[in-house]
C-alpha cells in the first residue's frame, strides 16, 4: 500500500512537472508572438511602395511579423505619433531626424529609402527671378528647394505642413512652385500643372526609415525582420513595377489614370547613410535653420539591420 502511495505521489509530482513546462512553453510561445508586432507611419511617397508591397504580397507574414501600417499626410502628426510611443519606426527624412535627435528624442535611422521629389509648377507660370514655392520648414522640401533653386531664383519660402493642402494652394495658382513627392505630384499632373523632376546627385535619397530606441531595444527581431521583407519587395518592384504602382494607388486612394504617371526610384535594399552624407545634411541644418548641431554619426544611425 505504501508502494502504491509512493508511486501516486511520484505519479502527481511528474504530471505537474508536464504542465507547467507545457504551460511555460505556451507562455513563452505567446509572448514571442506577441512581440513580433510593429506599428509604423508612412507618408504619401513612393518611399512606401516597399513597404505596402511587402503587406499585401504577406511577406511580412509568411516570417512571423503582423505590421500595421498608418498612412500620415502631415508630417507633424506623424512625428507626433512617433515621440508618443503610438508609432514604433516611421518614414521620415534625414533633416527632420537630426533636428529631432538634436532636441533629445530617441530615434535611429535604420535604412535610407527611396523616394522622388518632383516641383510642380502652377498653369501659365511665367519665367521670373521671384517666385513663391511651398514646402515644409524643417523637411527635406526646404533642403531640395535650397539646392534646386536656389541660384536660380529668389525663393519666398512659404511652409504648409499639409502635402494635399500644399497641393491644393498650387492648384490654386497661390504658388508659383511646390515641393510635393512622387505619386501626389501626378496627381497633380492631372490637373494640368507642370511636372519637373528634382535631380539628386547625391548618393543616397533624403528620406529614410526611422525606428526608435525602444522598438530596436526591445523588439529586434521584428525590426530585424521588417528589413528582411522589404528587401525581398524592392527586389521584386525592380524586376517589374507594375504591382507598386497598383498598390501605391490603392493605399493612397489615388486617382487610377496617375499610374503610369508615377516617377518611380531605383529601390536600394536596406542601407543607411553615410557619415559624409550626414554630416553634410547637418551642416545645412546650421546655416539655414540656424540651429547648433552637435551630434554624431552614431547618434543617428543603427547599422545591424542592413548586415
Amino acid at each position: 500500500m505504501k508502494n502504491i502511495k509512493k508511486l501516486s505521489a511520484v505519479l502527481l509530482a511528474a504530471m505537474m512537472v508536464f504542465t507547467v513546462g507545457c504551460s511555460s512553453k505556451s507562455t513563452a510561445g505567446e509572448v514571442s508572438k506577441k512581440d513580433l508586432k510593429l506599428k509604423i507611419g508612412v507618408m504619401p511617397a513612393v518611399d512606401s511602395a516597399p513597404i505596402f508591397l511587402a503587406d499585401k504580397k504577406g511577406y511580412f507574414k509568411e516570417l512571423g511579423l503582423d505590421v500595421d501600417v498608418q498612412v500620415y499626410t502631415n508630417a507633424m502628426n506623424r512625428q507626433s505619433a512617433l515621440q508618443s510611443g503610438e508609432l514604433d519606426g516611421a518614414m521620415t527624412d534625414v533633416i527632420a531626424l537630426v533636428n529631432n535627435v538634436q532636441n533629445g528624442f530617441d530615434i535611429k535611422v535604420t535604412t535610407s529609402t527611396d523616394a522622388s521629389f518632383p516641383f510642380l509648377i502652377k498653369k501659365g507660370f511665367e519665367e521670373k527671378k521671384d517666385i513663391k514655392v511651398g514646402m515644409m520648414e524643417v523637411s527635406v522640401s526646404n533642403y531640395l528647394s535650397d539646392r534646386s533653386l536656389g541660384d536660380k531664383y529668389n525663393v519666398e519660402k512659404v511652409y504648409i505642413n499639409e502635402i494635399p493642402a500644399r497641393l491644393e494652394m498650387i492648384s490654386k495658382g497661390n504658388l508659383d512652385m511646390a515641393v510635393i513627392p512622387e505619386p501626389m505630384a501626378s496627381q497633380g499632373e492631372l490637373k494640368g500643372l507642370g511636372k519637373k523632376m528634382i535631380q539628386n546627385n547625391d548618393e543616397f535619397s533624403p528620406d529614410v526609415m526611422v525606428f526608435t530606441g525602444k522598438a530596436i531595444k526591445e523588439n529586434e527581431k521584428a525590426v530585424k525582420l521588417f528589413h528582411d521583407a522589404y528587401n525581398k519587395a524592392a527586389l521584386e518592384i525592380n524586376k517589374n513595377d507594375t504591382e507598386a504602382r497598383e498598390v501605391l494607388i490603392e493605399n493612397l486612394k489615388l486617382k487610377p489614370e496617375i499610374k503610369d504617371k508615377i516617377i518611380l526610384p531605383k529601390y536600394n535594399k536596406a542601407r543607411v547613410p553615410s557619415k559624409e552624407y550626414l554630416e553634410s545634411i547637418m551642416d545645412w541644418n546650421e546655416k539655414v535653420l540656424k540651429k547648433k548641431i552637435n551630434l554624431k554619426y552614431e547618434d543617428l544611425v543603427e547599422g545591424k539591420f542592413v548586415k
